[in-house]
């Protein structure tokens, strides 16, 4: 059992970013049903480098994530894996919700009229915590949606699937290499819910047990050990 270094809660509409060391367990926990959580991956030491949704997809042969999955950067770099999920299925395709598309469903609320009741949208929460690093609008990459699943119905569009994750899920991610982390835990751009979804998240940092040849993630795909030797050169050259 690893021992927990640092706790925080994520209210929902909020946005969060860390620079988080090699060898870090971060733990999510979905604490009311029903979250989403948007995230990105920079390279802190070169701010370039980002995480890439088509080459974590297509390189592992999924349209889903879960445990055993890396995320990797555009370098062909693991900026982390999936080393625990109780969901089986999280999403890294349909982007962001932006203020329009809010607007549309919930209307419109700022944090100047309603406090902690604003209606934030995922793209403005991630340009909020981009900008603290120099970063801006042309730095947004695709983002990973962890705790939602999309499915297709009979005219092939795509759906956000309802009740997907329960209070009390969780999913944990291990870094492989320094990487900035960018979160928010605005609404999944298909969320048709009829209120704004306030949807708090817990975060858990701790040390993660050293990462061996039997590791389940480095051996989940060939492409993976692949990645973790593309990092393993990556550390000797720093």
């Amino acid at each position: 059992m690893s021992i927990t270094h640092y706790s925080t809660e994520i209210p929902g509409a909020s946005h969060w970013s860390l620079r988080v060391r090699a060898g870090t367990l971060m733990r999510l926990t979905d604490l009311s049903g029903g979250a989403n959580v948007g995230m990105l991956f920079y390279n802190p030491d070169n701010l370039l480098e980002r995480y890439n949704a088509p080459d974590t997809l297509k390189g592992q042969h999924t349209f889903k994530l879960t445990q055993g999955n890396c995320l990797y950067s555009d370098m062909g770099r693991v900026f982390a894996s999936i080393v625990e999920d109780r969901l089986g299925w999280h999403e890294t395709v349909c982007g962001n919700s932006n203020a329009a598309q809010v607007t549309e469903r919930w209307g419109a609320r700022d944090y100047q009229g309603a406090r902690n009741d604003w209606h934030q949208n995922g793209y403005d929460a991630f340009l909020v915590e981009l900008a603290k690093y120099g970063l801006g609008r042309a730095d947004m990459a695709a983002n990973l949606n962890l705790f939602s699943k999309v499915a297709t119905d009979e005219a092939g569009n795509l759906q956000l699937v309802e009740g997907h994750s329960a209070a009390g899920s969780q999913v944990a991610l291990r870094f492989e290499m320094d990487t900035l982390v960018l979160l928010h835990t605005c609404p999944h751009p298909l969320n048709q819910a009829k209120a704004y979804p306030y949807t708090p998240v817990q975060i858990e940092l701790s040390q993660a047990a050293a990462v061996d040849d039997d590791d389940y993630c480095r051996n989940f795909r060939p492409e993976n050990q692949r990645g973790f030797m593309n990092n393993a050169l990556y550390h000797l050259g720093k």
